[in-house]
């Protein structure tokens, strides 16, 4: 199948506005707002935008985004979302319009970077909600959840584009293990969500509570039903969600909002281009990046951005058959060495353990531990760059060691680091 490869890196009617008893409460807005960035910064550490995306870090702003928004009253901006004519209704209020104004301010640094991976992954969002006859618009989500980096990964263990936990993307069929981790998969992890989020709304009949629920589960909406005393509507039972949640719906239209409007609001993004053309083959044959890499010339890197869901540097085509996206350009090098690339891989097999990668998400060189020897070696440091919010604590527990640990290992003398630090954590 021909297409264009995911490159991994890498919002029917308007809602009411809410009455006058609702009053916003924005210190989820800024958990929001450091997430995004969080996963921004890590897209852009990736091999494909490193390589191609290099004039994304000169856009630049020239207004105040902050001061002209503020000036622009509510009307135009419910107007606005109304016109987009969307199936999931598109409220507006207070808490909608701070969460517009943190993602503009977030965005107009950011833009050409979204346009441009939008330009690759929601023709891939779109194929699967249709599938499953799921809103178009749920495609925005991705960008609250990770800022359509397929790398992002939360903090308590959600991981890709649509951030699947552990359990959930099991029971969607995501197969999820020490060599492979398809939450990262494009393709199978946004049909995943698209089947998920259809089957939200068939329990609750709404689609604010559906995407309500994806967020922080159908039990903790039900909940939030029963103590509301049976409402069935987000806004009315707003001040029984978990703090997240309540900002999720909002952040949502939000972003939905920036995507549509952003030349409104005096941006005027330029759109970079990946040329990154690609083709998918099945292996049905065990293959470790590093013999591709050397039979054919395309870097491990890229390998690894091109087919984020492969943990270890390898693919276990012996148990099944496996996706391989690959340069077009590249593809006949690989045709003609596969049999050497093959038998490589399987004699490497037969020797050695292959292992998972130990480095941290947040390295900038995302070096990658192939195989590992049976006979005991000598383990190499991994390294942690700290991002915004995260302690000592967050990054103990996130790479299962202790803070007394992390203190001995870097020289500290106290608790306190700082956001861009390089943390050893082994």
């Amino acid at each position: 199948m021909k297409h264009f490869c995911h490159i991994a890196l890498f919002l029917l009617l308007l809602g009411p506005v809410a009455n006058a008893q609702f009053t916003p409460t924005n210190p989820e807005a800024a958990d929001m707002a450091d997430q995004f960035v969080s996963n921004y910064d890590s897209l852009l550490n990736s091999f494909i935008m490193n390589k191609y995306a290099a004039t994304s870090r000169r856009h630049r702003a020239n207004i105040n985004t902050d001061y002209a928004f503020d000036q622009i009253p509510d009307s135009v901006i419910a107007k606005r979302l109304q016109s987009l004519h969307t199936v999931i209704p598109m409220t507006y209020n207070s808490e909608v319009r701070s969460y517009i104004r943190m993602y503009l301010n977030r965005m107009k640094t950011r833009l050409d970077v979204m346009l441009s991976l939008s330009e690759f992954y929601f023709p891939i969002f779109e194929q699967s909600l249709a599938k499953y006859n799921v809103p178009e618009e749920l495609k925005y989500l991705t960008i609250v959840e990770s800022a359509m980096n397929p790398q992002a990964t939360s903090r308590v263990g959600a991981a890709g584009l649509w951030q699947f936990m552990y359990t959930t993307g099991k029971n969607y069929g995501l197969e999820v293990n020490s060599i492979i981790d398809e939450r990262r998969d494009t393709y199978k992890s946004s049909d995943a969500a698209a089947h998920y989020i259809h089957d939200l709304h068939r329990i609750f009949g709404d689609w604010q509570l559906a995407i309500a629920a994806y967020n922080c589960g159908p039990g903790n909406i039900n909940k939030a039903i029963a103590r509301s005393g049976g409402k069935h509507d987000f806004w009315q039972i707003y001040s029984f969600l978990p703090r997240e949640t309540r900002g999720y719906i909002p952040a949502f239209i939000a972003a939905t909002y920036i995507m549509n409007f952003y030349p409104e609001h005096g941006l005027h993004p330029k759109r970079f281009s990946l040329p990154m053309h690609t083709d998918t083959i099945m292996v049905e044959r065990n293959m470790m990046f590093h013999y591709v890499t050397k039979y054919t010339g395309v870097p491990v890197e890229e390998l690894r951005n091109l087919n984020p869901q492969y943990r270890a540097d390898y693919i276990p085509g012996e148990g099944g058959s496996y996706p391989l996206c690959f340069p077009t350009d590249k593809m006949n090098d690989l045709i003609t060495w596969a049999d050497s690339i093959f038998t490589a891989s399987e004699d490497s097999v037969s020797r050695r353990v292959v292992t998972p990668s130990t480095v941290s998400e947040g390295s900038s060189a995302n070096t990658r531990s192939t195989v590992s020897s049976s006979r005991k070696a000598a383990k190499p440091a991994s390294y942690h760059k700290v991002r915004r919010g995260e302690t000592l604590t967050s990054i103990a527990a996130k790479h299962g060691t202790t803070v007394k640990k992390l203190k001995k290992l870097n020289g500290l003398k106290s608790d306190k680091i700082r956001y861009g630090q390089r943390i050893k954590v082994r």
